[in-house]
């Protein structure tokens, strides 16, 4: 009986609610006290089974928690027939239990997500010397795997043969494919763009980098207990006090209602009440501007926070490689453009879709004769003209012709961290262009509007190179920057200066960000990012837009200052009250409920004010 209530909580939540509303209509509108009691006292019966089933399981494990300070308070007003107090603390207590629930379930399916997208089978050479389909379990360290375009490469790995390139954005992040050849490193769970490979086995099952992935959201979300909220920390002495409290006073007075009196005052429906509305208005400030705040845990560690990291791409940047420095070296430019264009629009590499939407509109030619070399680019016959279109490797292969500028150039290019596109006509170098990420507009002041609200360290840990990382560090400020970081050195980073007493808030969006955004003490997950580290994460900036972020730090802090001011509040009625009732002759049942609706009353208005919260500029 009692897991069938338990279990019913939100309907009995919805019930109650709908009972109160039926006997304040008949109370006001059909001037109905049979109607009015009767709803008030259906609701308080039915809200308080619940409670009353957790605070019996707490008296069990010999702990007083909240629940056991709410039953009495019902049970106490519903002896001295104050309905509506009794009907309103059970429906309040319940409703905001149940809206801190729904948040906060929403992270139990990361681990099923990760499960669902690590590979399942594996294409493995067999004795005769033929490739057969297997299960991913058995496939042993030493095997050899083929790995074909499209397919994800099934284990971590070394290749052996072929090459091609690979997406490897499951791993670190990183949206520009990868061209890998013999004896380069694979990740399982990255997938082969084009090209053919066989990889010999290294690590499999759990011991491959996606594997270890999986097994990082784990730990990390099993060591984030959620901690006692202050209510409950506070009740296990508050509530003995006032239950000591009314025995005495019944001892030495005999007088029950006085004792029944005193446990009601000193019940504060406000204390049960001021936490939920400071959270629930906080919660639905955020979500009228794109920030979703996962439960009253994210509010209290996000507003403590001292150091925020970011991933790089797809958080810091944009995540889609653009053109961003370009030289000419031919005075007909709009006709090698042309050829260029004609040539890319062959391929489906994204350094190839970042040219042509550089290029926009121009005038096609037909293609003949196409050649990719792997790793180096393409070639192929334009209008009678031969069109070189890749690295600087194909052009010393193709032997074009770099003058002291065009090296000049290049240089400088790869020193800002850019992937080179070259393209030769007639052996002749005519355009050079630099593509790389784009960092986010408007960044830099977003971050130093971070700084303002209290964030002492910025920093970027990125799967891309050091040259890169740095660049992005420098043009932004930020307080340190690490490259060439695997998921589990970034989740190790984040250990560390966590047992340093740094509180750290983890930006990113990517699968390889999950087990970052699960340990650090708030994860806070781009909405254009994939669903597995939206759903592991504490705080969502549905629209990835950083200046919402601001705001969501901005919020948490105003809750949490709500929150103790909610507190305070109640707790100073308590007080007040029961200092009334014992050194003073004015104070009887009548001014107390008159006390508690009034401050239950304040303590409503307080957390609607963050409502109209908004950053200050």
């Amino acid at each position: 009986m009692q897991r069938f209530i338990l279990g019913k909580k939100n309907q009995i939540t919805l019930i109650s609610a709908i009972l109160i509303v039926l006997g304040f209509y008949g109370h006001f509108v059909l001037n109905n006290t049979f109607l009015f009691n009767w709803s008030l006292i259906i609701a308080s019966v039915l809200g308080i089974a619940p409670i009353a089933i957790q605070a019996y399981q707490a008296l069990k494990v010999k702990v007083v928690s909240i629940d056991v300070l709410v039953t009495i308070a019902v049970v106490g007003a519903l002896l001295i027939q104050n309905y509506e107090e009794s009907a309103i603390v059970t429906f309040l207590f319940l409703f905001g239990a149940y809206l801190e629930q729904r948040t906060l379930n929403k992270t139990r399916s990361a681990i099923k997500e990760l499960t669902d997208m690590a590979p399942e089978t594996a294409m493995k050479k067999m004795s005769n010397d033929e490739f057969e389909e297997v299960d991913i379990f058995d496939v042993d360290e030493g095997d050899i795997l083929l790995v074909r375009t499209g397919s994800n490469v099934p284990v971590d790995g070394v290749i052996m043969t072929g090459q091609g390139h690979i997406n490897e954005a499951s791993i670190t992040g990183e949206s520009v494919p990868l061209n890998k050849g013999i004896g380069s490193e694979v990740f399982a769970g990255t997938i082969l763009e084009n090209g053919t490979i066989q990889i010999q086995a290294e690590r499999v099952g759990e011991d491959t980098t996606f594997g270890r992935i999986i097994e990082l959201v784990e730990d990390a979300q099993d060591s984030k207990s959620e901690a006692e909220r202050f209510i409950d920390r506070f009740s296990k002495y508050y509530t003995p006090a006032v239950l000591g409290l009314g025995i005495i006073i019944w001892l030495f007075s005999q007088n029950i209602e006085l004792a029944i009196t005193a446990l009601v005052l000193g019940c504060p429906g406000a204390l049960v009440i001021g936490v939920p509305v400071s959270n629930v208005s906080g919660i639905g400030n955020g979500e009228r501007n794109g920030v979703l705040l996962k439960g009253s845990e994210v509010i209290s560690d996000f507003s403590k926070a001292d150091t925020v990291i970011f991933d790089k791409t797809g958080t810091l940047t944009i995540g889609n490689p653009e053109v961003a420095e370009k030289e000419y070296y031919v005075e007909n430019i709009e006709k090698a453009l042309g050829y260029l264009a004609s040539v890319e629009r062959e391929s489906d590499h994204p350094l190839a879709k970042a040219v042509l939407k550089e290029i926009g509109e121009t005038t096609f030619s037909p293609v003949e004769k196409t050649e990719v070399v792997k790793g180096e680019g393409i070639v192929a016959i334009v209008s009678n003209h031969r069109i070189a279109v890749g690295n600087v490797a194909l052009m010393e292969r193709e032997g074009a012709i770099l003058t002291q500028q065009a090296k000049s150039d290049i240089k400088r290019f790869e020193k800002n961290g850019n992937s080179l596109v070259l393209t030769a006509i007639d052996g002749e170098l005519k355009i050079l262009m630099g593509i790389r990420d784009q960092i986010r507009p408007g960044l830099k002041a977003d971050l130093q509007s971070m700084r303002k609200l209290g964030i002492k360290n910025l920093v970027v840990l990125s799967g891309d190179n050091q040259g890169t990382v740095d660049l992005v560090s420098r043009e932004l400020g930020l307080t340190e920057a690490h490259g060439n970081m695997l998921p589990e050195d970034k989740a190790a980073y984040i250990e560390n200066i966590q047992e340093k007493g740094q509180i750290v808030a983890f930006v990113g969006d990517g699968v390889n960000d999950s087990p970052s955004l699960a340990l650090a003490d708030i994860g806070i997950a781009m909405g254009s990012g994939t669903d597995v580290a939206i759903e592991t994460s504490d705080v969502v900036l549905m629209n990835s837009d950083f200046s919402h972020l601001n705001h969501a730090l901005g919020l948490t802090k105003a809750i949490s200052r709500n929150m103790i001011q909610n507190i305070v509040i109640a707790i100073g009625v308590v007080v007040i009250l029961l200092a009334g009732l014992l050194f003073s002759d004015w104070m009887n049942m009548s001014i107390g409920m008159l006390a508690h609706e009034l401050s239950i009353f304040v303590v409503i208005l307080n957390g609607m004010r963050l409502l109209r919260y908004r950053l200050k500029k």
